[in-house]
Protein backbone atom coordinates (compact mmCIF):
# COMPACT_ATOMS: atom_id res chain seq x y z
CA UNK A 1 0.00 0.00 0.00
CA UNK A 2 1.30 3.13 -1.11
CA UNK A 3 2.14 5.95 1.44
CA UNK A 4 3.73 8.33 -0.31
CA UNK A 5 1.28 10.96 -0.77
CA UNK A 6 1.58 14.60 -1.12
CA UNK A 7 1.81 16.50 2.30
CA UNK A 8 -1.04 18.88 2.99
CA UNK A 9 -4.58 18.58 3.25
CA UNK A 10 -6.88 19.96 0.43
CA UNK A 11 -8.67 23.13 0.11
CA UNK A 12 -12.08 23.63 0.47
CA UNK A 13 -14.43 22.35 -2.05
CA UNK A 14 -15.00 25.59 -4.31
CA UNK A 15 -16.27 26.18 -7.63
CA UNK A 16 -13.50 24.70 -10.72
CA UNK A 17 -10.92 27.61 -10.69
CA UNK A 18 -10.91 29.83 -13.97
CA UNK A 19 -8.58 28.34 -16.35
CA UNK A 20 -6.79 28.95 -18.81
CA UNK A 21 -8.03 29.42 -22.69
CA UNK A 22 -8.37 26.07 -24.58
CA UNK A 23 -7.91 24.32 -21.56
CA UNK A 24 -10.96 21.66 -21.65
CA UNK A 25 -13.17 21.26 -18.43
CA UNK A 26 -13.89 17.45 -18.80
CA UNK A 27 -11.52 14.78 -19.78
CA UNK A 28 -13.17 11.48 -20.53
CA UNK A 29 -10.93 8.85 -20.38
CA UNK A 30 -11.85 5.36 -22.28
CA UNK A 31 -8.90 2.28 -21.28
CA UNK A 32 -8.90 -0.44 -23.63
CA UNK A 33 -7.65 -3.59 -24.78
CA UNK A 34 -7.87 -4.90 -27.76
CA UNK A 35 -11.09 -3.33 -28.63
CA UNK A 36 -10.53 -2.68 -32.72
CA UNK A 37 -14.42 -3.65 -33.08
CA UNK A 38 -16.26 -1.51 -30.32
CA UNK A 39 -13.26 1.97 -30.00
CA UNK A 40 -14.73 3.63 -33.08
CA UNK A 41 -18.05 3.36 -32.55
CA UNK A 42 -17.66 4.49 -29.10
CA UNK A 43 -16.04 7.34 -29.35
CA UNK A 44 -17.95 8.58 -32.23
CA UNK A 45 -21.21 7.91 -30.15
CA UNK A 46 -19.61 9.90 -27.11
CA UNK A 47 -18.22 12.78 -29.19
CA UNK A 48 -21.61 13.10 -30.56
CA UNK A 49 -23.41 13.21 -27.00
CA UNK A 50 -21.00 15.70 -25.76
CA UNK A 51 -21.22 18.02 -28.66
CA UNK A 52 -24.60 17.87 -28.48
CA UNK A 53 -25.43 18.33 -24.71
CA UNK A 54 -22.21 19.05 -23.08
CA UNK A 55 -22.16 23.07 -22.45
CA UNK A 56 -18.01 23.12 -21.92
CA UNK A 57 -14.91 22.05 -23.43
CA UNK A 58 -14.34 18.84 -23.30
CA UNK A 59 -11.39 15.92 -24.53
CA UNK A 60 -11.74 12.36 -25.01
CA UNK A 61 -8.33 10.46 -24.26
CA UNK A 62 -7.89 6.91 -25.66
CA UNK A 63 -6.18 4.73 -23.17
CA UNK A 64 -4.08 2.15 -25.02
CA UNK A 65 -2.97 -0.65 -22.57
CA UNK A 66 -1.00 -2.96 -24.46
CA UNK A 67 -3.32 -3.90 -27.16
CA UNK A 68 -2.47 -6.27 -29.18
CA UNK A 69 -4.90 -5.97 -32.46
CA UNK A 70 -5.48 -3.00 -34.75
CA UNK A 71 -7.22 -0.88 -31.86
CA UNK A 72 -3.73 1.49 -32.18
CA UNK A 73 -4.52 2.22 -35.65
CA UNK A 74 -8.03 2.71 -34.98
CA UNK A 75 -7.16 5.11 -31.91
CA UNK A 76 -4.71 7.44 -34.24
CA UNK A 77 -6.91 6.93 -37.25
CA UNK A 78 -9.37 8.77 -34.67
CA UNK A 79 -7.19 11.63 -33.06
CA UNK A 80 -6.08 12.58 -36.45
CA UNK A 81 -9.87 12.63 -37.99
CA UNK A 82 -11.65 14.24 -34.07
CA UNK A 83 -9.91 17.25 -32.85
CA UNK A 84 -10.91 16.79 -29.65
CA UNK A 85 -10.17 12.52 -29.53
CA UNK A 86 -6.61 12.06 -28.10
CA UNK A 87 -4.31 8.83 -28.10
CA UNK A 88 -2.48 7.82 -25.21
CA UNK A 89 -0.34 4.21 -25.77
CA UNK A 90 1.03 2.26 -22.45
CA UNK A 91 2.96 -0.42 -23.29
CA UNK A 92 1.85 -2.37 -19.89
CA UNK A 93 -1.44 -3.63 -19.53
CA UNK A 94 -3.99 -3.11 -16.33
CA UNK A 95 -6.86 -0.68 -16.64
CA UNK A 96 -6.02 1.15 -13.28
CA UNK A 97 -2.70 1.82 -14.52
CA UNK A 98 -3.82 3.49 -17.95
CA UNK A 99 -6.29 5.78 -15.62
CA UNK A 100 -3.75 6.91 -13.06
CA UNK A 101 -1.04 7.69 -16.03
CA UNK A 102 -3.46 9.25 -17.85
CA UNK A 103 -5.49 11.17 -15.00
CA UNK A 104 -2.22 12.36 -13.70
CA UNK A 105 -0.39 13.52 -16.79
CA UNK A 106 -4.33 15.16 -17.87
CA UNK A 107 -4.71 18.92 -17.38
CA UNK A 108 -8.67 19.14 -16.91
CA UNK A 109 -9.91 20.05 -14.04
CA UNK A 110 -12.32 17.18 -14.40
CA UNK A 111 -11.16 13.64 -15.14
CA UNK A 112 -13.64 10.71 -15.94
CA UNK A 113 -13.70 7.31 -17.77
CA UNK A 114 -16.19 5.24 -19.16
CA UNK A 115 -15.87 1.45 -20.94
CA UNK A 116 -15.70 1.05 -23.94
CA UNK A 117 -19.25 -1.24 -23.95
CA UNK A 118 -21.23 2.18 -23.16
CA UNK A 119 -23.32 -0.32 -21.53
CA UNK A 120 -24.29 2.80 -19.21
CA UNK A 121 -26.51 5.67 -20.73
CA UNK A 122 -24.89 8.38 -21.43
CA UNK A 123 -27.64 10.76 -20.38
CA UNK A 124 -26.14 10.37 -16.83
CA UNK A 125 -22.79 11.98 -18.16
CA UNK A 126 -23.88 15.16 -16.66
CA UNK A 127 -25.08 14.50 -13.54
CA UNK A 128 -22.02 12.50 -13.36
CA UNK A 129 -19.81 15.44 -13.31
CA UNK A 130 -21.79 18.61 -12.39
CA UNK A 131 -21.69 18.18 -8.56
CA UNK A 132 -18.07 18.31 -9.09
CA UNK A 133 -18.13 21.17 -11.49
CA UNK A 134 -20.07 22.93 -8.85
CA UNK A 135 -17.81 22.32 -6.23
CA UNK A 136 -20.42 19.73 -3.81
CA UNK A 137 -18.93 16.39 -4.47
CA UNK A 138 -15.16 15.33 -5.03
CA UNK A 139 -16.10 12.10 -6.61
CA UNK A 140 -18.82 10.74 -8.28
CA UNK A 141 -20.01 7.25 -9.62
CA UNK A 142 -23.04 5.19 -11.40
CA UNK A 143 -24.85 3.20 -9.54
CA UNK A 144 -26.19 0.07 -11.09
CA UNK A 145 -28.02 -0.85 -7.90
CA UNK A 146 -29.72 2.27 -6.89
CA UNK A 147 -33.51 1.98 -6.52
CA UNK A 148 -34.13 4.11 -9.31
CA UNK A 149 -31.89 2.34 -11.94
CA UNK A 150 -33.02 0.59 -14.52
CA UNK A 151 -30.43 -2.54 -15.17
CA UNK A 152 -30.37 -5.41 -18.07
CA UNK A 153 -27.88 -8.18 -17.17
CA UNK A 154 -28.37 -11.94 -16.10
CA UNK A 155 -28.68 -13.19 -12.90
CA UNK A 156 -25.16 -14.82 -12.39
CA UNK A 157 -23.56 -11.29 -12.62
CA UNK A 158 -26.56 -9.83 -10.75
CA UNK A 159 -24.57 -12.25 -8.00
CA UNK A 160 -21.88 -11.73 -8.71
CA UNK A 161 -21.80 -8.01 -8.50
CA UNK A 162 -24.91 -7.85 -5.36
CA UNK A 163 -22.37 -10.18 -3.30
CA UNK A 164 -18.97 -8.46 -3.92
CA UNK A 165 -20.75 -4.97 -2.23
CA UNK A 166 -21.94 -6.82 0.31
CA UNK A 167 -18.56 -8.24 1.06
CA UNK A 168 -17.08 -4.41 0.87
CA UNK A 169 -19.59 -3.60 3.32
CA UNK A 170 -19.09 -6.07 5.77
CA UNK A 171 -14.91 -5.86 5.74
CA UNK A 172 -14.46 -2.57 4.55
CA UNK A 173 -17.71 -0.70 5.80
CA UNK A 174 -18.01 0.71 2.80
CA UNK A 175 -21.41 2.78 2.22
CA UNK A 176 -21.39 3.20 -1.48
CA UNK A 177 -23.53 1.30 -3.35
CA UNK A 178 -21.86 -0.11 -6.38
CA UNK A 179 -18.38 -0.29 -6.88
CA UNK A 180 -17.57 -1.99 -10.13
CA UNK A 181 -19.42 0.31 -12.29
CA UNK A 182 -17.37 1.25 -15.01
CA UNK A 183 -18.89 5.27 -14.83
CA UNK A 184 -16.60 7.17 -12.47
CA UNK A 185 -15.61 10.89 -12.43
CA UNK A 186 -13.09 12.53 -9.74
CA UNK A 187 -11.73 15.95 -9.38
CA UNK A 188 -8.10 16.90 -10.61
CA UNK A 189 -7.20 18.42 -7.23
CA UNK A 190 -8.22 15.62 -5.21
CA UNK A 191 -6.88 12.61 -7.91
CA UNK A 192 -3.34 14.70 -7.36
CA UNK A 193 -3.30 13.56 -3.68
CA UNK A 194 -5.69 10.38 -3.78
CA UNK A 195 -3.72 8.31 -6.67
CA UNK A 196 -0.24 8.11 -5.24
CA UNK A 197 -2.31 6.21 -2.28
CA UNK A 198 -3.62 3.89 -5.15
CA UNK A 199 -1.81 0.50 -5.03
CA UNK A 200 -4.01 -1.40 -7.41
CA UNK A 201 -3.31 -1.43 -11.14
CA UNK A 202 -5.88 -3.70 -12.31
CA UNK A 203 -9.86 -3.99 -11.53
CA UNK A 204 -9.27 -3.39 -8.27
CA UNK A 205 -8.19 0.32 -8.84
CA UNK A 206 -11.77 1.39 -8.95
CA UNK A 207 -12.27 -0.38 -5.18
CA UNK A 208 -9.52 1.08 -3.39
CA UNK A 209 -9.90 4.19 -4.87
CA UNK A 210 -13.16 4.69 -3.27
CA UNK A 211 -12.32 3.07 0.07
CA UNK A 212 -9.60 5.35 0.69
CA UNK A 213 -11.16 8.51 -0.52
CA UNK A 214 -14.60 7.29 2.05
CA UNK A 215 -12.80 6.66 5.04
CA UNK A 216 -10.94 10.18 4.36
CA UNK A 217 -14.04 12.02 4.89
CA UNK A 218 -14.11 12.72 0.70
CA UNK A 219 -17.65 13.12 -0.64
CA UNK A 220 -18.69 10.94 -2.88
CA UNK A 221 -21.85 11.30 -5.05
CA UNK A 222 -23.61 9.04 -6.86
CA UNK A 223 -26.27 8.77 -10.08
CA UNK A 224 -28.87 5.90 -10.52
CA UNK A 225 -27.76 4.77 -14.10
CA UNK A 226 -29.36 2.78 -16.73
CA UNK A 227 -27.31 0.19 -17.49
CA UNK A 228 -27.46 -3.14 -20.19
CA UNK A 229 -25.28 -5.64 -20.08
CA UNK A 230 -22.72 -6.24 -23.19
CA UNK A 231 -22.68 -10.12 -23.29
CA UNK A 232 -19.68 -9.88 -25.43
CA UNK A 233 -17.32 -9.12 -22.59
CA UNK A 234 -14.09 -10.08 -22.28
CA UNK A 235 -13.85 -9.88 -18.44
CA UNK A 236 -12.37 -12.57 -16.68
CA UNK A 237 -15.15 -12.93 -13.81
CA UNK A 238 -13.05 -15.50 -11.87
CA UNK A 239 -9.61 -13.74 -12.29
CA UNK A 240 -11.45 -10.44 -11.66
CA UNK A 241 -13.17 -11.94 -8.01
CA UNK A 242 -9.93 -13.27 -6.92
CA UNK A 243 -7.63 -10.42 -7.49
CA UNK A 244 -10.70 -7.97 -5.68
CA UNK A 245 -10.89 -10.48 -2.81
CA UNK A 246 -6.83 -10.27 -2.59
CA UNK A 247 -7.61 -6.33 -2.74
CA UNK A 248 -10.12 -6.04 0.13
CA UNK A 249 -7.55 -8.30 3.07
CA UNK A 250 -4.85 -5.50 1.42
CA UNK A 251 -6.60 -2.37 2.24
CA UNK A 252 -8.55 -3.74 4.94
CA UNK A 253 -5.13 -4.54 6.30
CA UNK A 254 -3.46 -1.20 5.40
CA UNK A 255 -6.50 0.60 7.65
CA UNK A 256 -6.36 -1.81 10.43
CA UNK A 257 -2.82 -1.01 11.03
CA UNK A 258 -2.85 2.39 10.46
CA UNK A 259 -0.54 2.64 7.14
CA UNK A 260 -2.27 5.33 5.38
CA UNK A 261 -2.01 8.94 5.61
CA UNK A 262 -5.61 9.80 5.16
CA UNK A 263 -5.66 12.82 7.18
CA UNK A 264 -3.66 14.11 4.40
CA UNK A 265 -7.21 13.68 2.20
CA UNK A 266 -9.71 15.95 4.97
CA UNK A 267 -11.38 19.23 3.74
CA UNK A 268 -12.00 21.82 6.06
CA UNK A 269 -15.21 22.44 7.74
CA UNK A 270 -18.02 24.19 5.28
CA UNK A 271 -17.16 26.11 2.28
CA UNK A 272 -17.97 29.47 3.45
CA UNK A 273 -15.20 31.07 4.09
CA UNK A 274 -16.64 32.11 7.63
CA UNK A 275 -17.16 28.37 8.32
CA UNK A 276 -13.35 27.87 8.33
CA UNK A 277 -12.42 29.85 10.85
CA UNK A 278 -14.52 27.45 13.11
CA UNK A 279 -12.40 25.60 15.31
CA UNK A 280 -13.61 22.37 17.18
CA UNK A 281 -16.30 21.60 15.26
CA UNK A 282 -18.00 18.51 16.89
CA UNK A 283 -16.96 15.39 14.29
CA UNK A 284 -19.37 11.73 14.35
CA UNK A 285 -20.59 12.68 17.41
CA UNK A 286 -23.66 10.01 17.25
CA UNK A 287 -20.99 7.37 15.50
CA UNK A 288 -18.18 7.47 18.68
CA UNK A 289 -21.82 7.62 21.25
CA UNK A 290 -22.63 4.19 19.85
CA UNK A 291 -19.03 3.32 19.48
CA UNK A 292 -18.02 4.23 22.79
CA UNK A 293 -21.42 2.38 24.09
CA UNK A 294 -20.41 -0.79 22.41
CA UNK A 295 -17.28 -0.76 24.02
CA UNK A 296 -18.07 0.69 27.46
CA UNK A 297 -20.56 -3.02 27.16
CA UNK A 298 -18.06 -5.44 26.52
CA UNK A 299 -15.48 -3.74 29.26
CA UNK A 300 -18.14 -3.77 31.63
CA UNK A 301 -18.59 -7.12 30.99
CA UNK A 302 -15.10 -7.81 31.04
CA UNK A 303 -14.58 -6.10 34.63
CA UNK A 304 -17.60 -7.91 36.22
CA UNK A 305 -15.75 -10.89 35.21
CA UNK A 306 -12.18 -9.79 36.19
CA UNK A 307 -13.90 -8.80 39.77
CA UNK A 308 -15.30 -12.03 40.46
CA UNK A 309 -12.26 -14.08 39.29
CA UNK A 310 -9.69 -11.65 42.21
CA UNK A 311 -12.68 -11.25 44.80
CA UNK A 312 -11.80 -14.88 44.96
CA UNK A 313 -7.80 -13.93 46.06
CA UNK A 314 -8.51 -10.97 47.90
CA UNK A 315 -10.90 -8.33 49.43
CA UNK A 316 -13.07 -6.24 47.36
CA UNK A 317 -10.94 -3.34 46.70
CA UNK A 318 -7.98 -4.93 45.53
CA UNK A 319 -10.46 -7.14 43.41
CA UNK A 320 -11.91 -4.03 42.03
CA UNK A 321 -8.73 -2.21 41.53
CA UNK A 322 -6.71 -4.91 39.68
CA UNK A 323 -10.40 -5.38 37.79
CA UNK A 324 -10.62 -1.66 36.70
CA UNK A 325 -6.78 -1.45 35.83
CA UNK A 326 -7.20 -4.02 33.28
CA UNK A 327 -10.13 -3.39 31.45
CA UNK A 328 -9.19 0.37 31.63
CA UNK A 329 -6.23 -0.43 29.22
CA UNK A 330 -8.40 -2.40 27.06
CA UNK A 331 -10.85 0.31 26.89
CA UNK A 332 -8.45 3.07 25.95
CA UNK A 333 -6.81 0.91 23.07
CA UNK A 334 -10.43 -0.28 22.18
CA UNK A 335 -11.88 3.34 22.07
CA UNK A 336 -8.42 4.33 21.02
CA UNK A 337 -9.14 2.32 17.39
CA UNK A 338 -12.89 1.80 17.25
CA UNK A 339 -14.38 5.17 18.73
CA UNK A 340 -12.42 7.68 17.95
CA UNK A 341 -10.84 6.38 14.75
CA UNK A 342 -7.02 6.57 15.46
CA UNK A 343 -4.59 4.29 14.18
CA UNK A 344 -0.74 3.57 14.33
CA UNK A 345 1.29 3.49 17.55
CA UNK A 346 2.20 7.32 17.44
CA UNK A 347 1.16 9.02 20.72
CA UNK A 348 -0.19 5.63 21.85
CA UNK A 349 1.58 5.50 25.50
CA UNK A 350 0.56 8.74 25.90
CA UNK A 351 -2.85 7.69 24.90
CA UNK A 352 -2.37 5.27 27.86
CA UNK A 353 -1.49 7.11 30.46
CA UNK A 354 -4.22 9.82 29.77
CA UNK A 355 -6.34 6.99 30.15
CA UNK A 356 -4.63 5.76 33.60
CA UNK A 357 -5.94 9.27 34.66
CA UNK A 358 -9.03 8.54 33.62
CA UNK A 359 -8.94 5.04 34.91
CA UNK A 360 -7.94 6.70 38.44
CA UNK A 361 -11.38 9.18 38.43
CA UNK A 362 -13.28 5.54 38.13
CA UNK A 363 -11.13 4.20 40.60
CA UNK A 364 -12.77 6.97 42.89
CA UNK A 365 -16.16 6.66 41.97
CA UNK A 366 -16.00 3.04 42.45
CA UNK A 367 -14.11 2.48 45.82
CA UNK A 368 -16.22 5.57 46.96
CA UNK A 369 -18.95 3.61 46.39
CA UNK A 370 -18.17 0.47 47.74
CA UNK A 371 -16.36 2.22 51.39
CA UNK A 372 -19.52 3.91 51.56
CA UNK A 373 -21.39 0.07 51.06
CA UNK A 374 -18.76 -1.48 53.59
CA UNK A 375 -19.49 1.83 55.92
CA UNK A 376 -23.54 0.39 55.48
CA UNK A 377 -23.28 -2.55 56.56
CA UNK A 378 -20.13 -5.04 57.88
CA UNK A 379 -21.20 -8.00 55.37
CA UNK A 380 -23.20 -6.46 52.15
CA UNK A 381 -23.68 -9.84 49.70
CA UNK A 382 -22.34 -10.43 46.36
CA UNK A 383 -25.28 -9.46 44.20
CA UNK A 384 -25.65 -6.17 46.14
CA UNK A 385 -21.66 -5.55 45.68
CA UNK A 386 -22.40 -5.80 41.92
CA UNK A 387 -25.30 -3.53 41.65
CA UNK A 388 -23.60 -0.79 43.43
CA UNK A 389 -20.52 -1.06 41.15
CA UNK A 390 -23.12 -1.29 38.05
CA UNK A 391 -24.50 2.05 39.31
CA UNK A 392 -21.09 3.54 39.87
CA UNK A 393 -19.54 2.40 36.75
CA UNK A 394 -22.55 4.10 34.75
CA UNK A 395 -21.64 7.51 35.88
CA UNK A 396 -17.69 6.85 35.49
CA UNK A 397 -18.78 5.81 32.14
CA UNK A 398 -20.30 9.22 31.08
CA UNK A 399 -17.58 11.08 32.87
CA UNK A 400 -14.55 8.43 30.88
CA UNK A 401 -16.66 9.52 27.09
CA UNK A 402 -16.69 13.43 27.77
CA UNK A 403 -13.20 13.26 29.01
CA UNK A 404 -12.02 11.07 26.15
CA UNK A 405 -13.78 13.22 23.77
CA UNK A 406 -12.30 16.24 25.08
CA UNK A 407 -8.91 15.49 26.48
CA UNK A 408 -7.60 12.61 25.53
CA UNK A 409 -8.85 11.93 21.41
CA UNK A 410 -9.16 15.65 20.87
CA UNK A 411 -10.30 16.54 17.62
CA UNK A 412 -7.27 19.37 17.67
CA UNK A 413 -3.82 17.95 17.51
CA UNK A 414 -0.95 19.65 18.71
CA UNK A 415 0.94 22.31 16.66
CA UNK A 416 -1.95 22.60 14.28
CA UNK A 417 -2.51 25.92 13.00
CA UNK A 418 -6.25 27.22 11.69
CA UNK A 419 -5.46 28.63 8.22
CA UNK A 420 -7.38 30.06 5.42
CA UNK A 421 -4.39 30.06 2.93
CA UNK A 422 -4.82 26.84 0.18
CA UNK A 423 -1.98 24.50 -0.83
CA UNK A 424 -1.42 24.12 -3.97
CA UNK A 425 -0.88 19.88 -4.36
CA UNK A 426 1.87 18.50 -5.86
CA UNK A 427 2.47 16.98 -8.93
CA UNK A 428 1.06 13.58 -8.35
CA UNK A 429 2.86 10.70 -10.23
CA UNK A 430 2.52 6.99 -10.06
CA UNK A 431 5.26 5.76 -7.79
CA UNK A 432 6.85 2.58 -9.15
CA UNK A 433 5.75 2.64 -12.85
CA UNK A 434 7.29 2.77 -15.74
CA UNK A 435 6.14 3.19 -19.20
CA UNK A 436 9.61 3.26 -21.57
CA UNK A 437 7.43 2.91 -24.52
CA UNK A 438 4.49 4.73 -23.55
CA UNK A 439 3.72 7.95 -26.10
CA UNK A 440 3.33 10.97 -24.47
CA UNK A 441 -0.05 12.91 -24.99
CA UNK A 442 -0.21 15.65 -25.96
CA UNK A 443 -3.16 18.12 -25.48
CA UNK A 444 -3.89 21.29 -27.28
CA UNK A 445 -4.12 24.44 -25.22
CA UNK A 446 -5.14 27.13 -27.91
CA UNK A 447 -2.89 29.46 -25.97
CA UNK A 448 0.07 29.55 -24.43
CA UNK A 449 0.03 29.00 -20.68
CA UNK A 450 0.12 31.42 -18.83
CA UNK A 451 -0.17 29.94 -15.28
CA UNK A 452 -3.54 29.86 -13.09
CA UNK A 453 -5.14 33.16 -11.24
CA UNK A 454 -3.52 33.21 -7.80
CA UNK A 455 -5.78 33.60 -4.71
CA UNK A 456 -7.92 36.38 -4.60
CA UNK A 457 -7.90 37.18 -8.25
CA UNK A 458 -10.67 38.34 -10.13
CA UNK A 459 -13.67 35.74 -10.97
CA UNK A 460 -13.15 34.36 -14.51
CA UNK A 461 -15.64 31.99 -16.43
CA UNK A 462 -14.95 28.37 -17.55
CA UNK A 463 -13.47 28.25 -20.90
CA UNK A 464 -15.85 27.44 -23.63
CA UNK A 465 -15.24 24.72 -25.83
CA UNK A 466 -12.53 25.29 -28.38
CA UNK A 467 -13.40 24.24 -31.99
CA UNK A 468 -10.31 23.12 -34.00
CA UNK A 469 -10.82 23.66 -37.59
CA UNK A 470 -8.46 22.37 -40.24
CA UNK A 471 -6.35 25.47 -41.08
CA UNK A 472 -5.79 26.54 -37.23
CA UNK A 473 -2.30 26.15 -35.70
CA UNK A 474 -2.67 25.50 -32.26
CA UNK A 475 0.02 25.30 -29.55
CA UNK A 476 0.76 22.28 -27.80
CA UNK A 477 1.76 21.41 -24.30
CA UNK A 478 3.51 18.23 -23.59
CA UNK A 479 2.96 16.14 -20.60
CA UNK A 480 5.07 12.93 -20.17
CA UNK A 481 3.56 9.49 -18.91
CA UNK A 482 3.00 10.05 -14.67
CA UNK A 483 3.35 13.51 -14.54
CA UNK A 484 0.94 15.81 -13.59
CA UNK A 485 0.06 19.05 -15.13
CA UNK A 486 0.43 22.38 -13.04
CA UNK A 487 -1.50 22.09 -10.03
CA UNK A 488 -1.07 25.93 -9.18
CA UNK A 489 -5.13 26.57 -8.74
CA UNK A 490 -5.65 29.11 -6.09
CA UNK A 491 -9.36 30.14 -4.85
CA UNK A 492 -10.75 32.10 -7.26
CA UNK A 493 -14.41 31.23 -8.32
CA UNK A 494 -15.75 31.04 -11.63
CA UNK A 495 -19.25 32.00 -13.21
CA UNK A 496 -20.96 29.17 -15.14
CA UNK A 497 -21.40 30.19 -18.65
CA UNK A 498 -22.83 28.03 -21.18
CA UNK A 499 -21.77 27.60 -24.58
CA UNK A 500 -23.20 29.48 -27.66
CA UNK A 501 -23.16 27.50 -30.20
CA UNK A 502 -22.71 29.15 -34.09
CA UNK A 503 -25.85 28.34 -34.64
CA UNK A 504 -27.78 29.48 -31.80
CA UNK A 505 -29.06 32.52 -32.83
CA UNK A 506 -32.18 32.80 -31.40
CA UNK A 507 -31.39 34.94 -27.57
CA UNK A 508 -34.73 33.26 -26.45
CA UNK A 509 -33.91 29.52 -27.12
CA UNK A 510 -34.93 27.65 -24.15
CA UNK A 511 -31.95 25.18 -24.99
Amino acid sequence: MRTDSSPGTLPAREHLPAATAGTPVLDVVIPVYNEEKDLQPCVQRLHDHLTRTFPYSFRITIADNASTDTTPVVAQRLEARIPEVKNFRLEQKGRGRALRTVWSASDAPILAYMDVDLSTDLNALLPLVAPLISGHSDLAIGSRLARSSRVVRGPKREFISRAYNLILRGSLQARFSDAQCGFKAIRRDVAQILLPLVEDTGWFFDTEMLVLAERAGLRIHEVPVDWVDDPNSTVHIVKTATDDLKGVWRVGRALATGSLSLDRLTRPFGDDPRDRDIMDVPKGLARQLVGFCVVGGLSTLFYLLLYTVFRQFGGSQVANALALLVSAVANTAANRRLTFGVRGRGGAVKHQAQGLVVFGIGLALTSGSLFALNTATSSPAHSTELAVLIAANLAATVLRFLLFRVWVFSDRREGDEPTNGVTAAPRASAPGTSFPHASSPTYPTGAPQTGAPQAGGPSAPLPQRHIVHPHDHNTTTQFRAGEAADGSWRDATMQMLPVRRPHDTDPGDAR
